[in-house]
């Protein structure tokens, strides 16, 4: 006998840990924290020594009134080596900014995580929930093409109406349309579920949630949402890199200093195959004295920016504040909704089960037995709702206290460190390669 193999369900948590390692929104936005690593190796070249190199040829001509000529070609090379000294702050102050920013980024890309596992999460239930729909309205199809079938035998024996027909072909014919609407939801779910997590859903089972990972109370969510969540840290980052920043354009007003060193070898330089060579190394100083408003400008402008960036930081408290209170009400609205439409479906199918036994007996009409079917359906979507609700809020939750990562969630994956890529190239004097070789 042929035994079909058993097809093993894929969890929230496989789900999860499949779009942590390839969802393009995440993939991406870890790029760009690469990216801004290598601000902090772009502001440390201000420490380091400039060289350039130069060489020139040229055709020179002449002649006199005697009738000669002369046609010769001077040429040479040299290298430059400028070497800052003292910038007022400006290397010091750039180096920190950029470090902030890298802070920034990490937590930036901490929140897109978070993004990217709730819109898993979601993805899954709804494709579950969107199945569970199809299957409900199925069924309820199938109940009422026999009470179609009913109806008309009933009508035969002198039992029914043309209006019982009439009246149980309408309620299938609208379960029909309403089949076709939620093949469409379950298509658009299913291509959701590929987008997010990067394959086809299969097998699904419907999760619990994340209830290992809720605060103990809504006192605690609040003071670690406000305490923890990257959107949270990443404008206090930004806070730090405005005011480097402010530091930064301030330092255009001292004077700066530098050592250049400079070598020049000349050849032919008046035709008589003569060689030159020259080297000086000069101390320079430089002092600002009016640069026509354009600094000035600059450091207001920075300091405008600070204030902004203190206001984001209690912009994102208050959104993040909002969110925790949100999530916290949409399940405890749900766990009330879940134990009542779960009564509501049990009372239902047992007043449907009453309404034909005594339509059967002449005691209720076709018309109560297809309104205790429409409450039977009623129901049983509302605790579908209810129970997506309930996990869907559920990681929201988490997800608004700072919590919703890989590691939390103990998914079965290499988990991203960013300080890996920073470390390698923070202190990069040259190579045109990346630490991933491209």
């Amino acid at each position: 006998m042929f035994v079909a193999p058993q097809v093993q369900a894929e969890s929230i948590t496989n789900a999860l840990a499949s779009a942590y390692r390839s969802n393009s929104q995440l993939n991406a936005q870890r790029a760009s924290t690469r990216a801004v690593d290598e601000g902090v190796a772009r502001a440390k070249s201000g420490y380091r020594p400039q060289i350039t190199g130069d060489a020139d040829f040229g055709a020179i001509s002449s002649s006199s009134n005697r009738g000669g000529s002369n046609d010769f070609n001077p040429y040479g090379y040299g290298i430059t080596i400028v070497q800052p000294l003292f910038d007022g702050f400006q290397t010091l102050n750039n180096v920190a900014a950029a470090k902030a920013q890298v802070g920034a980024s990490r937590e930036q890309l901490r929140n897109t995580e978070q993004t990217v596992l709730q819109n898993a999460a979601s993805a899954y239930v709804d494709v579950l929930v969107s199945q569970e729909l199809l299957s409900i309205r199925r069924q309820n199809r199938l109940f009422l093409a026999e009470q179609v079938r009913s109806s008309n035998a009933r009508l035969e024996v002198g039992e029914g109406t043309r209006t019982d027909v009439a009246q149980s072909q309408a309620r299938e014919a609208g379960a029909r349309a309403l089949i076709s609407s939620a093949e469409a939801d379950l298509a658009a779910a299913r291509a959701t579920y590929f987008q997010v997590i990067g394959r086809q859903p299969s097998n699904l089972r419907f999760p619990k949630g994340p209830t290992r990972l809720y605060p103990r109370n809504l006192t605690a969510a609040l003071e670690q949402g406000i305490g923890q969540h990257p959107a949270v840290r990443q404008a206090q980052y930004g806070v730090d890199a405005a005011l480097f920043n402010v530091k930064v354009q301030q330092g255009t007003f001292l004077p700066t200093v530098s050592l250049r060193g400079n070598a020049q070898s000349r050849f032919n330089s008046g035709g008589d195959g003569s060689r030159s060579q020259q080297s000086s190394a000069t101390v320079n100083l430089s002092v600002p004295i009016y640069q026509g408003g354009a600094a000035s400008a600059n450091v207001r402008e920075a300091k405008e920016l600070l204030a902004q960036s203190r206001i984001q930081v209690n912009q994102a408290r208050d959104q993040v504040r909002a969110a925790i209170l949100s999530a916290w009400a949409a399940i405890e609205a749900a766990r009330s909704n879940v134990s009542a439409n779960n009564t509501a479906v049990r009372a239902a199918r047992l007043a449907l089960s009453g309404a034909i036994e005594e339509r059967n007996v002449g005691q209720l009409t076709q018309l109560d037995v297809l309104n205790a079917q429409s409450t039977l359906l009623d129901s049983q979507i509302q605790l579908l709702t209810a129970r997506r609700t309930q996990v869907v809020a559920g990681y929201a939750l988490v997800a608004s206290v700072g919590n919703l990562n890989s590691a939390k969630l103990r998914l079965a994956v290499r988990h991203y460190e960013p300080k890996e890529h920073y470390e390698a190239v923070k202190d990069k004097w040259y190579g045109l390669r990346t630490p991933s070789n491209r």
